[in-house]
């Protein structure tokens, strides 16, 4: 866009700050997932300023899997969160990272807070955990295995590491300050005892680091220079920098917090969608109605679309919300010159054109794209008989309708001007077939008497036309009752969500290959789908319909 003012974020007046008074000589930043289901549109704006600020200071970007948690991490994730940011355009070079590569690092990170009296090994169950941890006005209690000797620490947090207790029997606590006004301080748990096998570690372990223990010596060994994280972890920033400084850091991170990105009507809960994916409502996390990033580039959006989104959103410390109808301002601004614009009927009906010469096919020229000359052109086929859609054609119109009814004149795109001269129906009353008659003289869709016609539609040719299957789509929660059950949290479901129909394409359709984006004239974006389609027998996801109500503010 021209003319847009560009300015700086907080988060960049903070690290241009921080460059300036010498406290980091570079910018080294890190996106760290948890591997426990597929990355949706929120994590993308996480993605693309991570990534975006490392480069713009010429810093590095590390890529690492904050793997703590066996219980509900998977390869699986693993694998789809790499090609996700892979597909936005996030680079790690060779900095993969695992926080389980650091379990050592953790373990004696551990051990150093028990010598040095600030940690200790606690046998209250969680439950009892939760009624000394006092409440937002009232202090906590300290728990009374907190005045253990450091030597009988040591000896429990080894046999702890041994495997000696079961699941939730011990665990380590930092010690820190009951009467903390921050509940986060209030002894937090660091370590517990999980006899759960690792994707990557195996058996190695029995017990786990917690993720607010983990993640700040993950980042201090990495030597990130800034930390950036959602608000949530605002109220965890003390215990973060705790964390460093006890441990004896010489550089420690700067943990930034900034508004996450939430898009209006959509569904994110990894619970909800795991639950879908299980009832079999939707197709896998890929299906093309949710928002997570590999459904995102199922259903054809671009990398590019979701970067600019992400730059109209903005970032700041102020939580709110973004349309979707955003979302889908970027992909069309961004395929308008992109796609070739290609014909295809998606409600058919057969339009014979009577005095055209039967059996006879030629060939008509149309451009790709007449907003993007560079695309070229292409030779398509006209005979006597085409497939129109059916909304195309009315008997009995309202005023001001420009397309076909008995008597009127109109343009078929690129082609010939033709005039209805009738109809047939079946025994209940539907239009089967339409009929008309062509100008000759008209070809190319003008005509030499200067005539004008007020509607112009497209068609396929019926003898050449490709049979595709095409699938629309509306929005999985039912907008107008909200995304969630205000009784018992469920889903508010749309089974409108989808609609499959099959199609008549342009015979160059028939070839299109997976992620190839079109625009079907009239009826919206398209893409082929990966996982259903097949050489020769292409499926088409439509990406979004061609036109909003949407403007950008001013």
């Amino acid at each position: 866009m021209e003319n847009e003012v560009v300015s700086r974020n907080f988060i960049e007046n903070i690290i241009d700050k921080d460059l300036q008074e010498g406290m980091y000589d570079t910018v080294h930043t890190r996106f760290p997932p948890e591997p426990n289901g597929y990355l949706h549109i929120g994590h993308a704006k996480s993605i693309l300023l991570n990534y975006g600020l490392a480069e713009e200071y010429h810093g590095k970007f590390n890529m690492r899997f904050d793997d703590t948690n066996p219980t509900k991490e998977k390869t699986e994730f693993v694998e789809s969160i790499m090609e996700d940011i892979k597909w936005l355009g996030a680079d790690w070079e060779d900095r993969l990272f695992y926080a389980s590569d650091y379990f050592p690092q953790m373990y004696e990170a551990a051990v150093l807070l028990i010598k040095k009296g600030k940690a200790f090994v606690c046998d209250l169950s969680a439950e009892q955990m939760r009624e000394y941890r006092g409440t937002l006005t009232e202090p906590g209690k300290e728990s009374p295995y907190r005045n253990r000797s450091i030597e009988e620490n040591l000896c429990l947090f080894e046999e702890m590491r041994d495997g000696k207790y079961a699941d939730g029997e011990k665990v380590l606590r930092a010690k820190i300050d009951m009467a903390s006004p921050n509940m986060n301080m209030r002894d937090p748990v660091i370590y517990r005892v999980a006899h759960m096998t690792h994707h990557r570690t195996g058996d190695q372990w029995c017990i786990y680091p917690m993720y607010d223990f983990a993640h700040p010596i993950e980042d201090a060994i990495e030597g990130i220079t800034h930390s950036i994280c959602t608000l949530e972890f605002e109220d965890h920033r003390p215990l973060y920098d705790w964390v460093v400084r006890e441990v004896g850091y010489e550089h420690p991170p700067k943990q930034i917090e900034f508004a996450k990105l939430y898009l209006t009507n959509v569904v994110t809960g990894k619970r909800y969608i795991k639950k879908l994916v299980e009832e079999g409502i939707v197709d896998g996390w890929d299906d093309p109605r949710l928002v997570s990033i590999a459904a995102l580039r199922r259903r054809g959006f671009t990398p590019e679309s979701i970067r600019r989104f992400v730059d109209l959103v903005g970032v700041s410390k102020a939580n709110s919300s973004a349309d979707y109808a955003m979302l889908e301002y970027c992909i069309r601004e961004d395929l308008k010159e992109k796609a070739p614009r290609l014909m295809a009927v998606l409600d058919p009906i057969r339009l014979v054109i009577d005095n055209y010469p039967e059996g006879e096919v030629e060939f008509l020229e149309a451009p790709n794209n007449m907003e993007n000359e560079a695309l070229g052109s292409r030779q398509v086929p006209f005979g006597r008989e085409l497939f129109i859609e059916r909304e195309d054609f009315m008997i009995d119109p309202p005023r001001k309708y420009k397309r076909m009814f008995p008597g009127t004149e109109v343009r078929l795109m690129n082609a010939y001007f033709v005039t209805c001269t009738g109809y047939e129906t079946d025994p209940e009353g539907n239009v089967t077939i339409v009929h008309a008659e062509y100008d000759p003289a008209t070809k190319g869709g003008n005509a030499p008497d200067g005539r004008k016609v007020k509607g112009t539609i497209h068609w396929v040719e019926a003898s050449h036309a490709v049979k595709a299957k095409v699938r629309l789509y509306e929005n999985i929660v039912d907008e107008e009752k909200g995304v969630y059950n205000k009784e018992d949290g469920s889903l508010n479901l749309n089974p409108n969500s989808l609609t499959e129909c099959d199609a008549y394409l342009e015979p160059d359709l028939g070839q299109a290959k997976p992620y190839e984006r079109f625009q079907f004239v009239r009826n919206g974006f398209f893409c082929v789908d990966y996982k259903d389609s097949e050489d020769g027998a292409p499926v088409f996801n439509r990406i979004v319909s061609l036109k909003s109500s949407f403007k950008l503010p001013n």
